[in-house]
């Protein structure tokens, strides 16, 4: 699809044959055909309505939760992170944040203005819009028990206000009332709390620091955590700490997170996410799930 047709205005501001590997925290992942960072709303709305219907759209964020194949993504990639990043206090207790933000500034900010529960985002390495897809957490905190309502985009371009209440949401899976419906904004509902403040947030992030390899390049935890289990207690007691295929290593630092030494590609990664899945189950009987998400072709 490199020959894929945008509007012409557009035509200028797009970036063709792009590699992903500049865009994801494994540093991997092959060319997206088009790379597109709206200016604004209006600017996504447009574009979306403009663009033909049987060209596929990927959306990303900070790139942190995602594994591209090597050999790309055919069709459309967005980018929301840098255009899509205001953050405002819209009442007392409710915050609005736009899909763009990094979930790291949603956690300062609200410990600024004395809110709470909140310090969790400040430990999701992601976007608003892919905390709100996923429902990622961290530190015992999950996005949507705070979602108020949603603004949402279709592919053509339309944009929908809906209620919390219109999704199910469980550990770290969103199920949306319509298809094909993608998240620009959120409305967050916190408490005013004494003591929220940035010292808490710090000390969260030290001791996040001490367990995680933080600062290597990861997706963040790879698999989803069994009932009454933890992911990395079960692949450590694999004995897979530090098993490595190419560049491509579990952590020894952490289990469920798989780093990228210096040159690992995608192909390499899946590959190690697969064995580390086979053998915790052959060793212990328990299927693990990812959380990473899996786009693009193969070489």
């Amino acid at each position: 699809m490199t020959g894929i047709l945008v509007p012409a205005s557009f035509e200028s501001r797009i970036l063709r044959d792009e590699p992903m590997s500049r865009h994801t925290s494994w540093h991997a992942g092959g060319p997206a055909d088009v790379w597109f960072t709206p200016r604004d709303l209006a600017d996504l709305s447009a574009f979306l309505s403009h663009l033909p219907a049987d060209v596929p759209v990927t959306w990303v964020g900070l790139g942190s939760n995602l594994l591209v194949r090597d050999g790309g993504i055919r069709g459309v990639v967005i980018c929301l992170h840098g255009s899509l990043n205001s953050m405002d206090r819209v009442s007392e207790t409710h915050v609005r944040a736009e899909a763009g933000v990094p979930c790291a500034r949603v956690g300062r900010q609200c410990a600024k203005w004395g809110l709470g529960p909140a310090e969790f985002f400040a430990g999701i390495p992601g976007t608003v819009g892919g905390a709100l897809a996923m429902n990622a957490g961290a530190w015992g905190g999950a996005t949507w028990p705070h979602v108020i309502e949603v603004e949402v985009i279709d592919r053509a371009g339309v944009v929908r206000r809906r209620a919390a209440a219109e999704y199910r949401y469980a550990y770290r899976s969103v199920t949306p009332p319509v298809p094909g419906e993608w998240f620009l904004s959120a409305t967050f509902g916190f408490e005013r709390i004494a003591d929220a403040g940035t010292d808490t947030i710090r000390r969260l992030l030290e001791e996040r620091h001490a367990k995680q390899p933080v600062g290597e390049w990861s997706c963040g935890s790879v698999f989803v955590n069994p009932p009454g289990d933890h992911a990395a207690r079960l692949i450590e007691a694999a004995g897979l700490k530090g098993f490595r295929i190419g560049d491509a290593m579990v952590s020894t630092k952490h289990a469920n997170f798989i780093i990228n030494t210096g040159a690992a590609r995608a192909a390499d990664l899946e590959a190690l996410v697969l064995h580390v899945r086979d053998t915790v189950e052959r060793v212990h009987g328990v299927r693990l799930h990812t959380e990473v998400r899996v786009v693009g072709e193969t070489a």
